[in-house]
């Protein structure tokens, strides 16, 4: 899985329609192998992109937990502090 692709469920507040065209954007870039496709591919990269993005919110949107939302500022700080450990400053 890509290391980029964060999850998006279960924050307060919730994902935004960005986000997770952000995240379907990376992972079809991820299997497709293309950062930027040609003029040949775009069509395609496109569509996958869009057909992924509607899947992962409907997704989003039919999950359920008893667990309280988390905070974005805290995962973030959380991940942020990981990597000063394993990288440094």
């Amino acid at each position: 899985m890509c290391r980029n692709i964060k999850p998006l469920f279960n924050f307060e507040p919730p994902a935004t329609g960005q986000e997770i065209r952000a995240a379907a954007e990376q992972f079809v870039r991820k299997i497709s192998g293309f950062k930027k496709p040609s003029s040949a591919n775009q069509r395609a990269f496109d569509k996958a992109v869009e057909e992924i993005t509607r899947a992962s919110s409907a997704l989003l949107g039919s999950l359920k937990t008893t667990a309280s939302p988390r905070n974005r500022e805290i995962v973030a700080a959380r991940a942020h502090d990981r990597a000063v450990r394993r990288f440094g400053r």
